[in-house]
């Protein structure tokens, strides 16, 4: 939402009236509540209490060190039997650390990255504002969500429970990201068959999507 905001013309100091209430907010949960605030603890020191909060945090970061350059194969990581909860959902940028090294690692980040940037041509090319903007909602979406699983794979930030887009197993939140991106498409296809021959673009500039009709 804040990505879309922003994309739309939100002036600084507009946004910036949001951050405070939503500071105060974090800061709340955070104090309310007992294990958001051992995950905080956890994050800064996870060596603190290596058999309790911090033992999450320390196996992933033996699963990215243990796989180096090369890695030990795929298939052949050892972490996940057993000794790094979670290897299958939230944390599974590990195990591809630890069995492809770090080429895995850099391949996993790198086809990520031709998503947003194959997402910011449509973006740039799309000449509806709405598509435009909910294009850059779903490009904020899916690129801020595997952003914060790889800075918490990593140990840069505190554990968050949230899953790698397309990667981790599950159900909803695959169908949910499919769907976005297949809007995306849907997007760029519907503006490159507007510039065909005998396309909207050829008609005085009217267009009519699919998706939402003008």
């Amino acid at each position: 939402g804040g990505a879309v905001l922003v994309a739309a013309g939100a002036r600084k100091w507009q946004f910036g009236l949001f951050i405070p209430p939503a500071v105060a907010v974090v800061i709340a949960a955070i104090a309310t509540s007992d294990y958001r605030r051992r995950r905080i603890l956890a994050f800064l020191d996870p060596y603190a209490d290596p058999q309790g909060d911090g033992y999450h945090m320390i196996q992933s970061m033996i699963a990215i060190a243990n796989g180096g350059g090369t890695g030990r194969g795929l298939g052949n990581g050892l972490q996940k039997f057993g000794y790094l909860p979670e290897d299958h959902t939230d944390f599974l940028f590990a195990v591809v650390c630890e069995e492809l090294g770090i080429a895995g690692a850099a391949l996993v980040i790198g086809l990520y990255a031709a998503i947003l940037i194959a997402g910011l041509r449509v973006v740039r090319h799309e000449p509806m504002p709405m598509l435009k903007l909910i294009a850059v909602g779903v490009l904020g979406a899916v690129g801020m969500q595997a952003v914060i699983n790889l800075v918490v794979v990593t140990g840069l930030g505190p554990t968050k429970g949230i899953a790698l887009p397309l990667l981790s197993n599950g159900g909803t939140g695959w169908v949910m990201t499919a769907a976005m991106l297949g809007v995306l498409v849907a997007i760029d296809r519907e503006h490159a068959e507007s510039h065909e021959p005998g396309g909207a673009a050829e008609d005085g500039g009217a267009r009519a999507t699919g998706l939402f009709p003008t």
